[in-house]
């Protein structure tokens, strides 16, 4: 019978190269309610700030238990891997569906065991090409909020300019706390590095979720420290073979968040000067300070780490509200390292090409595209 992937042809292209052919689409679900318990207990956390563990648990358990069913149809199928996985979280009527997606693929001859992997089979064409050899989809999460109690300090200096730290240190550590998960997920797998993570955050009622998604995989030239202790990096496949191939490795993916506020009377001016034409220096110099603020501890943890580089680095900003400002960096510290490389002099057109969406937006939300 034919086989139904959810490989595109560009995809199915690259993992020839590869010696990996396309097998069946595969699907795994959970659906899941935090119960009253759960809930009661968030709640009462939430008044705190931070962390709220119950949810964090209950969106983890939930993607966990929809993955491992993916596995096992895929194991069904007799696949080597399954590539191209996505996640995805829909709530139905105050229960949660947590689904994850992806197509198996076979090879002949096959010795790194069965593998699952993140993004598109473009990408993960790249990271083998570059000698990361895929281990699992890997993911961590944090569900989080800013709190009434712990927010409380940080308000009152929203009526001064500056830095709210308390804020600052919120968003800081719960970021941080999933990229820790996402690299102890991959040192269980025994990984030594994940590769293109991406990081998403979603709202859930009162509170929000991070969640970082990125393939665990092993490169044999990375020091053996890995192993311990698995780099990072957010890195497109195509940036991450580019790099490879001029002798960098990833060191690590950072983070930074800087909370500004433009204090109440900061904020009255500019409010007054706003109704005129002209620039408005006061939210001119506190986003600039706040850029600075996180860019500078990008800086400081880069050279902590002895990496020669921080590359592919994006910047974020968006208006929290009351007179606050919220801007983020990331990006991936390299340092070059011996023995690194691609198995390719260059990569295939088909590797690089972005894949077109053929459905365009209709009545239900999608419509074939047919010619008039």
């Amino acid at each position: 019978m034919a086989k139904v992937t959810g490989l595109s042809g560009n995809e199915i292209y690259c993992l020839a190269l590869k010696d990996l052919s396309p097998g069946e689409l595969v699907v795994g679900n959970s659906v899941n309610s935090m119960g009253f318990l759960g809930s009661f207990g968030a709640g009462v956390r939430n008044l705190l700030g931070g962390e709220v563990p119950q949810v964090t648990q209950a969106i983890f358990d939930g993607r966990n238990n929809a993955y491992n069913r993916m596995v096992a149809e895929a194991t069904r199928e007799k696949a080597s891997g399954i590539a191209g996985v996505t996640g995805e979280l829909r709530n139905f009527q105050g229960s949660t569906e947590f689904l994850f997606v992806g197509s198996c693929v076979h090879a002949k001859t096959w010795g790194g065991g069965f593998f699952t992997s993140a993004g598109s089979a473009q990408e993960l064409y790249c990271h083998m090409d570059a000698g990361y050899q895929p281990v699992s989809h890997a993911f961590g999460n944090i569900a989080y909020s800013m709190g009434i109690g712990g927010g409380f300090l940080g308000a009152l200096k929203t009526l001064g300019r500056g830095e709210i730290k308390e804020y600052s240190d919120i968003f800081n550590h719960t970021r941080h706390f999933a990229l820790d998960r996402l690299v102890g997920q991959a040192r269980a797998d025994k990984a030594n590095s994940v590769v293109g993570i991406r990081t998403t955050i979603l709202p859930w009622h009162s509170l929000h979720e991070m969640v970082m998604t990125g393939t665990a995989s092993r490169n044999p030239n990375l020091p053996p420290e890995c192993d311990a202790n698995p780099v990072t990096s957010d890195m497109t496949g195509e940036e991450l073979w580019a790099m490879s191939s001029l002798g960098y490795a990833p060191v690590k993916l950072l983070m930074s968040t800087s909370i500004y506020s433009l204090g109440f009377v900061g904020g009255f001016m500019a409010a007054f000067k706003s109704l005129a034409q002209g620039e408005v220096n006061e939210l001119t110099t506190l986003i600039h300070d706040a850029r600075e603020i996180a860019i500078d501890r990008i800086k400081r943890e880069a050279d902590a780490l002895a990496a020669e580089d921080v590359v592919g680095v994006k910047t974020y900003i968006q208006e929290v509200g009351n007179g606050l400002v919220e801007f983020m960096a990331i990006g991936t510290a390299i340092k070059k390292w011996p023995g690194m490389g691609t198995q390719s002099q260059a990569l295939p057109v088909h590797a690089m090409v972005s894949e077109k969406d053929t459905w365009i937006d209709g009545d239900f939300g999608f419509s074939l595209d047919r010619a008039k």
